[in-house]
């Protein structure tokens, strides 16, 4: 059972890892971190990777956690992989309600992917909207944020 301050009463990625909730198909776990089936997954196999303690998303993630959560889901996309030999594979996080992000909980989508899934594209084919000073724009907000931000 997660620490009594880490978990968010009424959330329910909070009781899946505490336990309380046996609705979904546990996939494998350790002591920080739960994987299992999503109720309604996109492709056969997709799993959801979220650590124990409430995290928002993957933006509010700090050391040490957040290498276990990618030890946890490079392990667990190894075994789909051995388990189901996919033709690909993607590994999904969305942070907030414009990036569909649907549960408040942080977690991993490790998806599985076949040429015929039936699962949409993930990328537009169209040409992108920016133009180079838009880009540079950008680019060089962004590094200033590194800087001023370093890990």
């Amino acid at each position: 059972m997660p620490e009594p301050d880490c978990y968010v009463e009424g959330c329910v990625f909070c009781e899946i890892a505490a336990g309380s909730d046996r609705s979904v198909q546990v996939i494998c776990e350790g002591d920080d971190w739960i994987a299992f089936f999503p109720l309604e997954p996109a492709t056969k196999g997709h799993t959801l990777v979220v650590p124990r303690c409430h995290v928002a998303d993957v933006w509010e993630l700090e050391a040490p956690l957040s290498a276990h959560l990618m030890a946890a889901v490079i392990s667990v996309g190894r075994a789909i992989q051995a388990a189901l030999d996919p033709q690909g594979m993607n590994l999904i996080s969305s942070a907030g309600s414009a990036a569909e992000q649907t549960v408040f909980h942080l977690h991993l989508h490790v998806l599985p992917r076949w040429r015929k899934d039936d699962f949409d594209q993930i990328w537009s084919k169209e040409e992108s909207p920016f133009d180079e000073a838009d880009l540079e724009m950008v680019a060089d907000r962004i590094r200033a944020a590194c800087t001023a931000h370093p890990n």
